[in-house]
């Protein structure tokens, strides 16, 4: 499909720089193939059934942003994909003058060495430590990697945990499961209230989610990796729904790619671990999501392209055309949608 489908105007206005507070007083619009509806996020347990279950993505994001020196000059990087327990993917800016073999340093004693470079200002850098190390050295020296259109990328203080879910556990994320955070405990009760269950899965989100798509033609997008993991008894638990005639919701869509990468042809889910690069757009046969809670996306991207696919691209541009009208938020601090599977 040409990329040019799924473009769309957004006033700058409507893009959200904190979120919602309380997390569950975020809006909610209930897209239907009956029509549209505006609810909020607290309406979510009415919007369930008994027996349905929520799939939630537990990754944690981690201060992934790092600014350092080559020699004299100055190197920003952000970690993007973690491939070994000391090396790390990651985006530099600049990317050009780094070569193998340089060294950046960040902090004290606190270094990495560039290891490979790739294309795009991608870099692989390996560090001067490893583990649990590594992850306390990022937590002393590193930023919250905020996506580029909130406040530039520039957090703060209070992102530390905003731009956290109540579900993060694994560290590994540089970019969070954003339609998680709008659950409370108070909204998970009363959720359980009305016999709605919950699971977590693992999708280590990667900055590649913000990059954009410069091909014309989706067929020629190269899709980034995340790596993954479903729990053996987290597929069992997801199973079992189904096969009580519950319905799967995938909270993000991150959980979702990650469930349909996970899930066989016979529509059973398997347990996972191992990268996926799996890349939805119209087309595709979903296998076991029934329904998808989100956040609204960016114009091009390949998360609109996946409501899109969800949904159906007309109903998803007339959803987004009556959420840009009533002044929804848009983007990772935003408003939600809760989507009904097309077809």
């Amino acid at each position: 499909m040409r990329v040019d489908d799924f473009d769309f105007e957004l006033p700058r206005q409507l893009i959200a720089e904190r979120p919602a507070d309380p997390r569950d007083s975020a809006r909610l619009l209930h897209v239907r193939a009956d029509g549209l509806a505006d609810l909020g996020v607290r309406d979510l347990p009415g919007l369930l059934r008994g027996g349905d279950i929520l799939v939630f993505n537990d990754t944690r994001v981690i201060p992934a942003r790092l600014f350092g020196r080559r020699g004299l000059a100055g190197v920003e990087v952000t970690l993007h994909q973690r491939i070994g327990l000391d090396t790390w993917k990651a985006f530099a800016r600049p990317a050009k003058k780094l070569r193998p073999g340089d060294r950046i340093d960040i902090a004290g004693d606190f270094s990495a060495e560039v290891a490979e470079k790739g294309e795009m200002g991608e870099v692989t850098l390996r560090f001067d430590r490893q583990g649990e190390e590594l992850m306390l050295a990022l937590e002393r020296f590193g930023s919250m990697p905020l996506p580029p259109y909130i406040r530039q990328g520039e957090a703060d203080e209070r992102d530390k945990a905003d731009y956290q879910t109540l579900f993060a556990r694994e560290k590994g994320a540089v970019a969070a499961p954003t339609a998680g955070l709008h659950f409370t405990p108070a909204l998970l009760e009363a959720l359980a209230a009305r016999g709605i269950g919950h699971t977590t899965v693992t999708l280590h989100v990667g900055a590649g989610t913000f990059l954009p798509v410069k091909v014309d033609d989706t067929d020629d997008h190269k899709m980034h990796q995340e790596i993954g993991v479903v729990s053996a008894p987290s597929a069992a638990a997801i199973n079992a729904v189904k096969m009580a005639g519950g319905r799967v919701v995938a909270v993000g869509t991150t959980s979702l790619r990650l469930l349909e990468s996970a899930t066989d042809s016979l529509g059973t889910l398997q347990p996972f671990d191992a990268a996926t690069d799996i890349f939805i757009t119209p087309g595709y046969r979903f296998r076991l999501a029934d329904a998808l809670l989100t956040n609204f996306h960016l114009p091009r991207s390949t998360l609109f392209m996946l409501v899109s696919a969800f949904s159906g691209l007309d109903r998803m541009k007339a959803a987004y055309e009556h959420a840009k009208a009533s002044g929804y938020r848009f983007y990772s601090y935003g408003d939600c949608c809760l989507l009904e599977r097309h077809s």
